[in-house]
Formats: structure tokens, C-alpha cells, sequence
């Protein structure tokens, strides 16, 4: 297989987000828009790739740094359009043979999938597009094509004839061509126009007047959707969204009202798992077989064993890992905490790092209190220990296996396993004081009534 390379197009500006983050760093389904893209052509198989990132947006830089290395880098400075913005590109490929694709950064519904067929075209053409045919084309540049299906050109909407109009074929945006001949095309791009900029469509016409064939492989509206503004970023989401959930429910996750879930890139439900309505998967979360997520909860890298029950109203955090058969309740936060075989927390409980052995049990209001305002530590709960009600256990700590707390103990030192620690104030009865007390303050308030 020819070697193939990708160019992503990451520099504009994204003024029309109307907001500080720059636009391909927007996320759907709680992976920018930029990483998405990456995936895709990673998945594709693309062996290079280089990210052109504008100078005004070091976060871009950042995340390609981050993850593919400075090499991956190319910076477009100043910003003189899409052909301008490839050429950025060509010095970090100038030592590799093969097919280069280029994609914007902005599309985050793309598959391997919708890619793939350009390069199947360029076993035959010298230059694959890829095109569309939106609802209304009215914004779009139409591919021109001849009686033998070559792309003559494309035409942009507003430079089109009647007749040209009337074509539904688009072009989406991206195309592939071996290195060598882009990169040569690219050079001749000129910026006679309005704008006075260097537009990557133009390739076209120079491809065709070589003699070159041009030919167009065909997406769907949504596969190359780009996300320039706030109201499209929410439409990708909702496509994703719908695409993901529908993926689960025919692996064999029960939703009984899946379009109330909110599911991350990553989410990981095995089928037999049931998710009620109205739960959110941020990133990092498993699920496995027979576990039930019931309504309202919140999860973000966490682990579900089998069996396991959490919620409702249920907050996992990241290190949350949710034992088999484990139940975590309404209103109880876990985080960093590793639950045992069978352990409980029921109800309006924070545990935050250590780790509860099988078949224990904390009561309702028992707070694992983890941090003393400069360092996180550790409270460890034994196999089959119960912890009381409105315990505060100080970490760190250790509650012994089979060992009890009293319920409203504050908990500082070890309990030894099987026993019971009380950790509370004497209780004192005064008789009649509380009678006394409301006649007085009763008096009291008559008095200031007359005056």
C-alpha cells in the first residue's frame, strides 16, 4: 500500500465561536474537535501527520506538541488562505514519498471510513476530492464534472451560472494526492482575487490543465459538517450523541430512554449493563455486565464491576472503582476509592481516597475526610466493617476488618479489627431546663409585645 501522510488545516481564527477557546479545541463528546480528527487519520493509517496551527493560538500548538511531537507542527504566519496554509506543511514533508490527504480540523464527525475512498480514487486519478450534496447547497463550491465523471473544476456559488447552481455535488474540503505533485501545484496557486489570498480549490483547476484526472468520491452531510459556530458545535454533539447511543443499545446495553443519556467518546458499557434515564458519562468510565446506573448520576474515570448498583444521584470520580455487586446510593460521591465485593454506601456519603473492603458497610453522612488543605490522604475501611452514621473518619485511618464506628464519631486513630470505637462527646440530660427555657424567652417576648 502506497504510504500516506495527512495534513490537518487547524489555523483559523474561529471568530464566529464567539468564545476564548480557540474552535478546534471545542469538544464533541468530550474530545476536541482537533483530537478527533487526529483519531481518524491515525485510523486511516496515515504514517505522518502534520497539524497547521495559526500563531495567535499557542493551546493549538500545545495539544499537537502534546501529543504527536513538534515535528507535527507547521505554523501558518500570517494567515493568507487555504493553499497558503497547506504550503506551511511542506518542509516537514519534503522527505516523504506517497499520498498526502488534507482535512480540516473542524469536522468531528469523520470516520476512516469516509476517507478511505480517496485513496481507493487515486489508484486511477492524480487528484481525489471528496464531495457532498447538502440539503441546501446554496454556500458551497459545486463540483464540475465532465460526461466521463472527471472534475472539471469547482465552481464557488457565487461565481455560478444558473445551470452550475442547479449541480447538488459540493465539495467538502478535502483531497489527496501524492506529495510531490500537490506540493508542485500548490506552488503555482496564485492570489488574483478579491481577497487576495491563495485558495487550495485552485489545485483543481492546475491538476485538469496537466492533463491530470480529477475525480470526486462521495460523504455524507454529516460525516464532513464543519463546526464554525456555537449552534453547528451543538448539532455534531447531538449526531454523535444519537450514533454512540444507538451503538450501544444494538451491542446489548439496556436504555430505557437513551435519548436522555449523555455518553462520552470513550464510554465503555458492556452489553447486559442497564442505564436509566438522564445519566452523564464524562471520559474514562467502564461499565461491565449486569451493573445498573440508575437515574441522575454522574460518572467521570470511574469502573462499574458487574452487578454493581450506583445511584440515583450518584457522583463517581476519577479512581472511583465500583466493586462487583458494590452499592454506591443517592447522593453519595465517590473518588479515588477502590469498594469492595459487595460493600455498601447508600445514601449522603463523601468518600474520597482509600479503599473499602468486600462487605462493608458506611452509613448514611459518613464523610471520608481526605485533606488537610495542602495534601490528599488515605482512609481504609476493613472487609466487613460498619461504619456508623454521620461518621467523620480523619485520614488517615484504618477501620479494621469486622470492626464497628458509633454513629456521630469522629474517627482519628486506628480501630483495630473487631472492635468498636466511639468517638463522641458524654451525653448530659438536665431535667426541666428546657421547659424553663421556653417560659422564660415566652415572658420575654409578651413583655416586649406591650410596650
Amino acid at each position: 500500500m502506497t504510504a500516506r501522510a495527512a495534513v490537518i488545516l487547524a489555523a483559523g481564527q474561529g471568530t464566529r465561536m464567539k468564545s476564548p477557546t480557540p474552535k478546534v479545541l471545542h469538544k464533541v463528546g468530550g474530545r476536541t474537535m482537533l483530537d478527533r480528527v487526529i483519531d481518524t487519520v491515525e485510523a486511516l493509517g496515515c504514517a505522518r501527520i502534520v497539524v497547521v496551527v495559526g500563531d495567535h493560538s499557542p493551546a493549538v500548538r500545545a495539544l499537537v506538541e502534546a501529543r504527536l511531537g513538534s515535528a507535527a507542527v507547521a505554523v501558518q504566519d500570517p494567515p493568507l488562505g487555504t493553499a497558503h496554509a497547506v504550503l506551511a506543511a511542506a518542509e516537514a514533508l519534503a522527505d516523504f514519498e506517497g499520498d498526502v490527504l488534507i482535512t480540516n480540523a473542524d469536522c468531528p464527525l469523520l470516520t476512516p471510513q469516509d476517507l478511505e475512498p480517496l485513496f481507493a480514487l487515486r489508484r486511477d486519478a492524480a487528484l481525489a476530492l471528496l464531495g457532498f450534496e447538502p440539503a441546501d447547497p446554496a454556500l458551497y463550491g459545486r463540483l464540475i464534472q465532465g460526461a466521463d465523471g472527471q472534475v472539471a473544476r469547482i465552481v464557488e456559488a457565487r461565481d455560478a451560472t444558473p445551470e452550475e447552481r442547479a449541480v447538488r455535488q459540493c465539495y467538502a474540503g478535502m483531497m489527496a494526492a501524492d506529495r510531490a505533485r500537490l506540493f508542485g501545484w500548490l506552488a503555482r496557486v496564485g492570489n488574483a482575487n478579491a481577497k487576495n489570498e491563495y485558495y487550495l480549490t485552485d489545485v483543481v483547476g492546475l491538476a485538469v490543465g496537466d492533463g491530470a484526472q480529477v475525480r470526486a468520491a462521495m460523504a455524507s452531510e454529516e460525516a464532513v459538517m464543519g463546526c464554525d459556530a456555537q449552534p453547528q458545535l451543538a448539532a455534531a454533539e447531538t449526531i454523535f450523541q444519537q450514533r454512540r447511543r444507538a451503538e450501544l443499545l444494538a451491542q446489548g446495553v439496556a436504555m430505557p430512554a437513551p435519548e436522555t443519556v449523555h455518553l462520552s467518546w470513550d464510554t465503555q458499557v458492556a452489553p447486559g449493563a442497564i442505564i436509566e434515564p438522564y445519566v452523564v458519562f464524562a471520559a474514562g468510565v467502564t461499565v461491565e455486565t449486569g451493573a445498573v446506573i440508575r437515574a441522575f448520576s454522574h460518572l467521570e474515570g470511574a469502573v462499574v464491576r458487574r452487578g454493581a448498583l450506583v445511584g440515583p444521584y450518584a457522583r463517581l470520580r476519577p479512581g472511583a472503582d465500583i466493586g462487583p455487586e458494590a452499592h454506591i446510593g443517592n447522593f453519595v460521591e465517590v473518588k479515588n476509592v477502590k469498594v469492595g465485593a459487595g460493600a455498601k454506601a447508600n445514601h449522603l456519603s463523601y468518600l474520597g481516597d482509600g479503599e473499602i473492603g468486600p462487605k462493608a458497610n458506611i452509613g448514611a453522612g459518613t464523610i471520608f475526610c481526605n485533606y488537610d488543605g495542602f495534601l490528599k490522604y488515605r482512609t481504609e475501611v476493613g472487609e466487613g466493617a460498619f461504619v456508623g452514621s454521620n461518621t467523620a473518619l480523619v485520614a488517615p485511618v484504618v477501620v479494621g476488618a469486622g470492626a464497628m464506628t458509633a454513629s456521630g464519631s469522629v474517627i482519628t486513630r486506628d480501630v483495630p479489627p473487631g472492635a468498636l470505637a466511639v468517638a463522641r462527646g458524654q451525653q448530659a440530660d438536665k431535667p426541666g431546663w428546657a421547659t424553663a427555657f421556653r417560659d422564660k424567652k415566652a415572658a420575654e417576648k409578651a413583655a416586649k409585645a406591650k410596650k
